[in-house]
């Protein structure tokens, strides 16, 4: 498999697309499971290798594994899932369960169409989208996986997804992404602004849900993927 990706004679970043290059053919990616990924997350997953998503490890609360976050009209916002520790502080990903008792599906789908509403392409995505909030996904890690692979086919993407079989305290041969996908965490990329619904009234935001990146830039969202720079 070869990419091919841009030189920029200005900021020479050819050295940094190579590097990148190189570290990612034929290497299997270690991630935490998400919930509709930041796009720092899609920029490993477009090579289309293969990957593996953490699924014993101690569930780690505040983070990407049941929240995203969106750009609304007053700026960034979190839209957290609310879960259920079948065991308590020691439940692992896995058995980490989606509770029901709040209407957070109903109160989630409002808060993206009332973002992305007047986004370029958000009635070409939106049924993609729709139907997981209309339907009781029992675990976490299923849902965020749905999730995962529909959008993953919507860029373009064709990846080899497994879920660990037991946990993986020290990685060898593997690429060891776990922890850094973390909200508290800067971006590890360098983004170009592109065009958001409400930018010209707060700026751009970097980083967001990659939903941002589809209905903002829609079919082009791959191509952004592979000419950001990593810091």
């Amino acid at each position: 498999m070869i990419f091919f990706f841009p030189f920029n004679q200005k900021t020479g970043n050819f050295g940094k697309y190579l590097c990148y290059f190189i570290t990612m053919v034929n290497k299997t990616i270690l991630l935490s499971t998400a919930y509709l990924p930041p796009i720092d997350y899609f920029r490993w997953l477009v090579p289309g290798n293969d990957y593996l998503i953490e699924a014993h490890e101690t569930y780690a609360k505040q983070s990407y594994r049941n929240r995203c976050y969106i750009y609304s009209a007053n700026g960034k916002l979190p839209l957290i899932i609310p879960v259920i520790k079948v065991n308590g502080s020691q439940t692992k990903t896995k058995d980490i369960a989606i509770s029901y008792r709040e209407k957070w599906q109903k109160n989630h789908w409002r808060a993206i169409t009332s973002a992305y509403n007047s986004s370029p392409f958000f009635l070409y995505y939106q049924d993609n989208f729709k139907s997981f909030y209309q339907q009781n996904i029992p675990l976490l890690m299923d849902f965020n996986q749905m999730l995962l692979n529909k959008v993953l086919e919507m860029i373009g993407i064709t990846a080899t997804i497994r879920f660990t079989e037991s946990y993986i305290k020290t990685p060898t041969n593997l690429i060891d992404q776990r922890a850094v996908f973390d909200p508290k965490r800067e971006n590890s990329f360098s983004y170009k602004p592109y065009i958001q619904v409400f930018s010209n009234k707060s700026g751009f935001i970097p980083g967001l849900s990659i939903i941002d990146l589809l209905f903002n830039l829609g079919p082009e969202t791959r191509s952004y993927l592979t000419t950001t720079e990593e810091k």
